[in-house]
C-alpha cells in the first residue's frame, strides 16, 4: 500500500499552499510527491503515470516553486503537450496554482492567426507559455519572444507527441533552447520508442514510476461483452444510455473518426441533446464546447476517438465505454484511466466482436489480468446487418499485361510522318552564300 503524504510535508511555499487549499487539495498523489523532491534537487524527471494520477499538478508544483521574478518578459519555462484542449487546461492549472504569485502563463496553438498570438507575446510577454510544439517552433521563427531565459522545460504526453509525429518539432525546438536547463517528461507508457527519444534527448533521467505499466487500476471495475458485430454494439449502447441515473456522465471510444459519427447518427433519435461528438475532424470552437458541456453536465455523455480524448481531463466520469478493444493495448489502459480517478471508483465497459480477440488477449497479457466477461442482457437484440467495415472485401484485380514474347527484341516504334520531317529553315549566311557564291562580310566601320 503506498504511503500517504499531504502537500503540508512537500516544504511548499506559503503561494502554492493556499492555492492547494483554495482547491480543496491536501493529499499529494504518489506521482506527485515521488516527483517532487527529485525535481527539486535539479535532475531531468522520467515520469510514467498514467491518466487520473495528477501528473499535471506533479511537474507543475517544482515549475512554480523553483520560478523566480524576471523584470523581461521572456519565458522561464515552456510545457509542450500534444493538443490544443489541454494547452487550456495546463493553462488553467497553472493560473489556480498561481492564483498568489505575480506570474504570467500563456497558451499557444495551431489553427488560430499565428500574428495574433505574436503580437500578444511581444506586447505583454509570460513567464510560463504552455505550447503545441509545431506553434512554438513557428513563434520563435517569428521572434515572438527570446528563448535564452529558458531553464525549465515539460513535455507532457511524450508516448502520444511520438504517435502524432512532432519527433522532428521537438527536435528541433530542443536545438533552439539553452542547452544548459532541466527536463521534466511525463508518459502514459514507455515503448521502445519512448526509450530511444528520452535516450537521445535527456540527460540520464531519473525514472518514476507512479503504477506499474500496464497495472489496472484497482478502484476501476472492468467488463467486457463479446459481441457478433457493430451494430448490436449500438444496441447494448442504446441499452446502457437509457439508464440515465445510473449511467449520468459516460465517456464513449469509438475506433475511429467515421465510426465516431456513425454512432453519433445512430443515437441522435433516441438522446437528441444529451451528449456530444469530439474528433480531430471537428472544427475547434465545436471540441472546446463539446468537452466544456461535458464538464458541467450539460450533456450526459461524450463520444471521442483516441487521438482527441487524450488531450482532454474530465472529472467525475461514471462510466468508461469501450465500443472496440484497441489494437495498442497500453491504450485501453489509458482509456479506463479516464473513470476512477484519483480515489474513486469507475466502471469501464468493452464491447469484443470475434475479429477484436486478439486484442483483447494482448490487453489481458499486459494487465496480468482476465477482464471478467458479462452475458448479453435479454432484452438486446442482435442485429445481423454489418456495417461496410464488418463486409468481406473482394481483393482488388490487377491489370494482366500480355506475356512477353522471349524471342522479341528491342522495341522499335517509327515516327510518324509529321515526327519525321527535317528543319529545312535557311539561315541568312546560307542565303547569302546561294546568291553571291561567297559568304558576305562585315567591313570596316565607318568612322
Amino acid at each position: 500500500m503506498s504511503q500517504i503524504v499531504h502537500f503540508s510535508e512537500l516544504n511548499l511555499n506559503n503561494q502554492l499552499f493556499k492555492a492547494l487549499e483554495d482547491l480543496n487539495l491536501n493529499q499529494a498523489t504518489t506521482i506527485q510527491h515521488k516527483v517532487f523532491s527529485v525535481a527539486m534537487s535539479g535532475r531531468d524527471v522520467c515520469g510514467i503515470a498514467q491518466t487520473g494520477t495528477g501528473k499535471t499538478i506533479a511537474y507543475l508544483l517544482p515549475l512554480l516553486m523553483m520560478w523566480k521574478y524576471n523584470k523581461e518578459k521572456d519565458p522561464q519555462a515552456i510545457v509542450l503537450v500534444p493538443t490544443r484542449e489541454l494547452v487550456l487546461q495546463v493553462v488553467q492549472t497553472i493560473q489556480s496554482l498561481a492564483s498568489y504569485m505575480n506570474l504570467t502563463a500563456t497558451g499557444v496553438y495551431g489553427g488560430v492567426t499565428l500574428s495574433n498570438q505574436k503580437n500578444e507575446l511581444k506586447l505583454n510577454g509570460a513567464d510560463i507559455i504552455v505550447a503545441t510544439p509545431g506553434r512554438f517552433y513557428d513563434l520563435v521563427q517569428h521572434a515572438a519572444f527570446r528563448v535564452k531565459h529558458i531553464k525549465k522545460v515539460v513535455v507532457d504526453e511524450v508516448d502520444e507527441m511520438l504517435n502524432l509525429g512532432f519527433r522532428t518539432q521537438l527536435k528541433n525546438i530542443f536545438e533552439l533552447i539553452p542547452e544548459k536547463r532541466q527536463n521534466l517528461f511525463f508518459s502514459a507508457t514507455l515503448s521502445d520508442e519512448v526509450n530511444t527519444f528520452i535516450e537521445a534527448n535527456f540527460n540520464n533521467p531519473v525514472r518514476i514510476e507512479a503504477t506499474p505499466i500496464g497495472t489496472p487500476l484497482q478502484n476501476i471495475e472492468q467488463s467486457v461483452y463479446e459481441l457478433p458485430n457493430f451494430n448490436t454494439k449500438i444496441n447494448l449502447l442504446k441499452h446502457f444510455l437509457n439508464d440515465r441515473v445510473v449511467f449520468n456522465k459516460v465517456l464513449v471510444f469509438a475506433p475511429s473518426k467515421k465510426l465516431a459519427d456513425f454512432v453519433f447518427n445512430a443515437l441522435s433519435a433516441d438522446f437528441k441533446d444529451e451528449y456530444q461528438v469530439i474528433h480531430s475532424n471537428k472544427e475547434q470552437k465545436h471540441r472546446f464546447n463539446a468537452v466544456s458541456s461535458f464538464n458541467d453536465g450539460t450533456c450526459r455523455f461524450l463520444i471521442a476517438t483516441d487521438i482527441v480524448a487524450r488531450g482532454i481531463d474530465v472529472s467525475e466520469v461514471s462510466h468508461v465505454i469501450n465500443l472496440d478493444m484497441p489494437i495498442e493495448a497500453e491504450n485501453y489502459i489509458h482509456r479506463i484511466g479516464r473513470t476512477g480517478r484519483a480515489t474513486k471508483n469507475g466502471i469501464a465497459i468493452s464491447f469484443c466482436t470475434p475479429q477484436e480477440l486478439p486484442a483483447k488477449e494482448a490487453i489481458e497479457a499486459l494487465m496480468n489480468y482476465t477482464i471478467p466477461i458479462v452475458e448479453l442482457p435479454e432484452t438486446v437484440v442482435i442485429n445481423p446487418d454489418l456495417i461496410f467495415e464488418e463486409l468481406p472485401q473482394e481483393p482488388k484485380e490487377q491489370s494482366k499485361l500480355p506475356p512477353l514474347d522471349p524471342n522479341a527484341g528491342a522495341s522499335f516504334h517509327p515516327k510518324s510522318a509529321k515526327n519525321s520531317k527535317r528543319n529545312n529553315k535557311i539561315t541568312r549566311k546560307e542565303q547569302m552564300q546561294i546568291k553571291y557564291g561567297k559568304p558576305i562580310k562585315k567591313g570596316p566601320k565607318k568612322k
